[in-house]
């Protein structure tokens, strides 16, 4: 377009330079019209009016970009407070602790304060889960939760790892003011807790372990949880605190359990026998077996060492295996070679863990079919702890094999409960009597009116009582002066090889 005299309009040359500008963003810029108000003074209005309308359009579709925007940000915010946070209790996780940890570490390298991590574990919660519901054990738990934060400060970190156990991250404080914090997490705990009608307690046994600038944020939570299971073993409701021969302790466990785990397949494993006596003649009426471990580098291993290991692993139930089966084999070899000197019972150890075996009962049945031994040669002894909490899986296998005839044998008798009410109605014939109530029989009156009284109430009860630990003829005459029937110990033999047992037999029935 020109003015109408062949010169050029200088607004078209202001329109193409406002079109660019809107074409580059520039939103905001606006063209002057003329006066004249021609045709290309309404082009220049119209693109006023579209820019107005295009710059309406992006401011809001910014406001919403930015809106969608904080949206997302909250949104994510809250999905990784949702993945660091326990839902059911509010408190931190597993993962947000293992940060807590990083960031109290690396704290410390540069202020040089100390860093500790509290594990607790609940001593009684699976009870209050078993008897009165997982929602119970919520409330309980969400209690707990409660306590730990009341019980220490606001830059400390309380988390629940899980199930009912839990962990606190305490940093720029003393060893003193830590120990402090984690008795009164304790002290706290004590308070029984209401749930509806009923009245609970949620104790817990607490490991601390306390680490300096340097320790890995990992070994603080695995030193913490050595001192817990210390505190478990320590008779729980306690705090532990960690020292480096907790972990000694672990290392030495584990490479006992990795080796024993191998013992029965490489023939390290042996049985040896302590006769047990009828008092009054020295006639060996039975033979408990025992085993022992020959380790191929430390040589001879006893129990104490490795069984309390084998039943917290399980592995107890293989060992416990092999021991019927190698007994059993043995005192069918012993039949077959001097059947005059045979007539007595073998004595096997049986664990907990043991009567839970569904093949148990068909397992004993088989074997002394096998080695064509009687059931009534087969004598179990149990634990009178596990006699007095079995379930209904356990009595079933009790009244099964009582029923193929296989003696019963209360073990240990005078460290559980050791209550006589119970006597008449526990699965067994005989009681075998700790060795621990005749250490000072011979000495101590009070003891011998003591030791008479059981004997008594054993028999009253209808069972029979076998002492062991006698070492001295004067303990072997004071019991049988009491009536009580047989007993074992080293004054009559100590536990022998196979190979020996024969003639230690034929030795005991020469002293008649």
């Amino acid at each position: 377009m020109s003015a109408g005299n062949g010169v050029e309009d200088p607004r078209l040359q202001q329109l193409v330079d406002g079109i660019v500008r809107l074409a580059s963003g520039a939103l905001g810029s606006r063209m002057t019209p003329s006066p004249r108000g021609d045709d290309i003074d309404a082009v220049i209005t119209g693109v006023n009016l579209l820019a107005e309308e295009l710059e309406y359009i992006y401011s809001d579709l910014e406001q919403r970009v930015a809106d969608r925007t904080f949206m997302l940000q909250r949104a994510q915010a809250e999905l990784e407070e949702m993945a660091k946070t326990d839902a059911l209790t509010g408190l931190a996780n597993r993962i947000l602790l293992n940060e807590r940890i990083q960031e109290a570490i690396l704290a410390s390298a540069d202020s040089g304060t100390i860093t500790a991590v509290l594990v607790l574990d609940l001593d009684s919660f699976k009870g209050i889960n078993d008897s009165l519901g997982h929602g119970a054990g919520d409330i309980v738990l969400v209690e707990v939760a409660r306590r730990l934060r009341s019980s220490v400060r606001a830059t400390d970190t309380v988390a629940r790892l899980g199930g009912d156990e839990f962990a606190v991250v305490i940093t720029g404080s003393s060893t003193d003011e830590i120990l402090l914090i984690a008795h009164r997490i304790s002290e706290q705990l004590q308070d029984s807790v209401r749930v509806g009608p009923e009245t609970v307690w949620a104790m817990a046994s607490i490991g601390v372990c306390i680490g300096s600038s340097g320790y890995p944020p990992e070994a603080l939570m695995r030193d913490a949880d050595i001192a817990m299971y210390q505190a478990k073993a320590q008779g729980r409701n306690n705090v532990q605190l960690f020292h480096p021969d907790m972990l000694a302790a672990v290392r030495e466990r584990l490479r006992i359990t990795a080796e024993l785990h191998s013992a029965v397949a490489n023939g390290e494993l042996a049985l040896c026998y302590q006769p047990v006596v009828e008092l009054a003649s020295g006639k060996a009426i039975g033979l408990e077996a025992l085993l022992r471990w020959h380790h191929p580098v430390r040589g001879l291993i006893m129990p104490d060492s490795f069984i309390r290991i084998a039943e917290e692993t399980g592995l107890i139930v293989e060992l416990g295996q092999w021991v019927l089966h190698e007994g059993v084999a043995q005192l069918g070899r012993w039949n077959e070679t001097a059947p005059d000197l045979t007539g007595f019972r073998l004595h096997l150890n049986l664990s907990a863990a043991e009567l839970l075996r569904r093949d148990l009962l068909e397992d004993v049945r088989d074997t002394l079919a096998r080695n064509d031994v009687a059931p009534g040669r087969l004598v179990l002894e149990i634990t009178e702890t596990v006699l007095m909490s079995r379930g209904t899986a356990e009595e079933q296998i009790l009244t099964g094999l009582r029923d193929l005839g296989v003696g019963m044998q209360i073990d240990d008798f005078g460290t559980g409960y050791s209550s006589i009410s119970y006597l008449r109605t526990l699965p067994a014939d005989t009681v075998k009597v700790d060795h621990t109530l005749i250490d000072d029989l011979v000495s101590d009156p009070q003891q011998q009116k003591f030791v008479a009284a059981i004997l008594q109430l054993i028999s009253a009860a209808g069972l029979k009582a076998i002492v062991e630990g006698i070492e001295t003829a004067e303990q072997a005459a004071q019991l049988e002066a009491m009536g009580c029937l047989y007993g074992q110990g080293f004054y009559y033999s100590y536990p022998l090889p196979p190979e020996e047992v024969l003639d230690q037999l034929r030795s005991l029935s020469e002293r008649l």
